[in-house]
């Protein structure tokens, strides 16, 4: 018999053309995010290749790239050692954060205790006084241990928000992880030390990558304190550097020194995320338990 060939139903054909206009729309609205977002970031590469008035020209291409703008933020001012003062800062922030986050929020998450929640509650409210509400506070307390104009007061200082924030995430994580894997350890014997370094913690990677990433851009953007604890110009952080970079006169400011200082600063940050993108949207449990 000869095979009869069969004409796609009305009901198909408009199941296939709301498929297609869903995925079109997806596309428009994925075309439209990500210009949105990116943007304003090509828009400050663009303006830092710009000197005098070709800085109000709309055109996204310049024609006469002024590179001199990328020299002479290095040249004009410390700005070398702005990024590394930077760099130290918010590296030892992130690193003494998530220290004392993971030993916290193994006790406030494994261990049943009383006021344990009120503790928790009390860590979050922390972070939600402005950073205006304790300044002078904190300048006593920089003053007083004899910090003042060290990067060590902006490391002790910026601990104030990233602490209560990776103690709280890093708290929900170690909620969330099964207690066979705890009791085995206890099982074999292993010490609340052991369990913590070598058990959670290899476990809490994608945690610490998220939670670590996003306390280093906070710390390295933070600007408040850090033009109030620093006060010479080798100390201080590229925010602070980037926004007391001053022209020939109060009403002339190079703006293209200023954005191609902007645009230097925040290459690091898209390094981190290339680097660490993978950690970040993995599962954060996936394989801790093999049936």
């Amino acid at each position: 018999m000869a095979a009869t060939l069969t004409q796609p139903g009305p009901g198909a054909t408009r199941r296939r053309v709301k498929s297609a206009l869903g995925r079109l729309g997806f596309y428009i609205l994925l075309m439209i995010i990500v210009l949105y977002t990116v943007f304003p970031f090509y828009w400050a590469i663009v303006s830092s290749l710009r000197s005098g008035a070709g800085l109000f020209n709309t055109d996204l291409i310049p024609r006469n790239p002024a590179w001199s703008n990328y020299l002479a933020v290095f040249r004009e001012q410390p700005f070398a050692r702005n990024i590394l003062n930077s760099l130290f800062v918010a590296s030892s922030t992130v690193v003494l954060s998530l220290t004392l986050a993971v030993l916290a929020s193994y006790a406030l998450g494994r261990i049943q205790f009383r006021g344990r929640m009120l503790l928790l509650l009390t860590i979050l409210g922390v972070s939600m006084f402005p950073q205006i509400a304790v300044l002078s506070g904190m300048f006593e307390l920089v003053t007083y241990l004899g910090i003042y104009n060290n990067l060590l007061a902006l490391t002790l200082s910026y601990m104030i928000f990233t602490l209560p924030f990776t103690v709280w995430v890093l708290t929900t994580f170690m909620r969330e992880l099964p207690k066979e894997i705890e009791e085995a350890a206890i099982v074999d014997g292993a010490e609340p030390w052991t369990t913590v370094t070598k058990i959670f913690l290899p476990l809490m990677g994608p945690a610490l990558a998220t939670t670590g990433l996003l306390a280093f851009i906070a710390a390295w953007n933070e600007f408040l304190f850090a033009l109030t604890f620093t006060l010479s110009t080798e100390m201080r952080t590229v925010p602070v550097a980037i926004a007391l970079i001053s022209g020939a006169s109060a009403h002339e400011l190079p703006w293209g020194n200023i954005m191609a200082a902007s645009v230097i600063v925040t290459v690091p940050l898209l390094i981190l995320v290339l680097i660490f993108q993978r950690r970040i949207v993995s599962g954060l449990t996936a394989g801790a338990v093999k049936s």
